[in-house]
């Protein structure tokens, strides 16, 4: 039974509980009348009694965010736990010492529209992706009931760069394919550039590659580990467990690094791209996109960055037709979701000449 005080001008209540053997009660006070407090009390021994609110009112949400990082997230790759330190830096900054008991649907939303003020759309739904999966986890060990990252809005002020100026066009990339081969024996850059486009891989898995992950026999190449090359840590984990796979390569490419590694020696550690001139073994993301640049602007095309590779990759495959879910895999995403939110302008377009093909198969049926 909940007793119901007065403190000041205010009205407290007090649940009686016991946790392993030892009495821990509940309190909360600031009601303005001594019914909203009963009916507040009767709220949480009603949640009691259904196993919810084991530690009512006592979970300052970037608290408890922090520590389900360091639960859940600690063991995946540097740069996934430096963009979950980033989102958390943002809820200590916005939420202080609230509870996340104390955070309503209204509260939250206005939260993510603030931030949306100074940041683009894609970081608004990246910031409450984070945010979800951790108030998931608060649901399931009953600190809250209702989840109060679901069905919100996502509004960014700041123009986000669309993926579709991000990526080069097909005939753009052979004329890149073609200038790259002439200028290979400059420097691997080059032949990590031809990999870029022809595999989808991300940079850092570039450079994480080995020479034992070339299958010359079956034209594969196993994705199994990325280099951080941004602090230069070394080869770690990869992005994601669905970033781990096996991408059928063209022969063209294979015959490319076959002959590469029958030209040069192999180093201690077996990388693939290797820079003996460079304390960390590795090529800096800034060269690489400097000469990617200077590649592009003799053949007379606008600029992308190397991680524009990969999306090209992707959107030369969704154009000409390749399933969806064999592109998501290729490319190591998590499901074809991803795929589909990120290449939306390819899906969109081909949606349109679907539709026309759609209306010429079904006139052949009848004619």
């Amino acid at each position: 039974m909940a007793s119901i005080t007065k403190r000041g001008k205010t009205w407290q209540f007090t649940v009686s509980r016991y946790v392993d053997g030892k009495y821990t009660p509940i309190r909360k006070g600031g009601f303005t009348t001594k019914k909203e407090a009963k009916l507040a009390a009767d709220e949480v021994e009603l949640d009691l009694s259904k196993g919810f609110a084991a530690s009512y009112k006592s979970d300052v949400f970037a608290d408890y965010f922090e520590d389900w990082i360091k639960d859940f997230k600690s063991t995946k790759a540097r740069t996934t736990v430096e963009r979950y330190q980033n989102s958390l830096n943002v809820v200590k900054k916005e939420f202080g010492a609230t509870y996340i008991q104390d955070i309503t649907k209204r509260k939250y939303q206005q939260f993510l529209n603030a931030f949306g003020e100074s940041h683009t759309k894609g970081s608004v739904r990246k910031l409450n992706t984070h945010i979800r999966a951790c108030v998931k986890e608060a649901i399931d060990e009953g600190k809250i009931r209702v989840d109060f990252t679901r069905g919100v809005e996502f509004i960014g002020k700041v123009k986000e760069k669309s993926t579709a100026e991000k990526h080069l066009s097909y005939n753009e990339t052979k004329k890149l394919l073609k200038e790259l081969v002439e200028h290979i024996d400059r420097s691997p850059l080059y032949l990590l550039l031809i990999l870029a486009v022809q595999s989808g891989m991300r940079y850092s898995e570039l450079l994480g590659l080995k020479r034992t992950d070339f299958n010359f026999r079956s034209n594969t190449i196993n994705v199994e580990r990325a280099m951080d090359y941004k602090k230069g840590t070394g080869l770690g984990p990869l992005k994601t467990e669905h970033s781990e796979r096996k991408i059928e390569m063209d022969t063209w490419t294979m015959d490319l690094f076959k002959d590469y590694f029958k030209k040069v020696p192999s180093n201690i550690q077996g990388l693939v791209f290797f820079n003996p001139h460079s304390s960390s073994g590795t090529f800096s993301n800034e060269r690489a996109n400097r000469v990617l640049k200077e590649s592009l602007e003799r053949i007379g095309v606008d600029p992308v960055n190397v991680h524009g590779l990969r999306h090209t990759h992707i959107s030369i495959l969704l154009y000409k037709g390749v399933n969806i879910l064999y592109v998501s895999q290729r490319a190591g995403h998590a499901d074809t979701n991803i795929t589909l939110s990120t290449y939306a302008h390819v899906i969109e377009e081909l949606q349109e000449s679907e539709v026309q093909r759609t209306k010429d198969i079904l006139l052949k049926i009848v004619h």
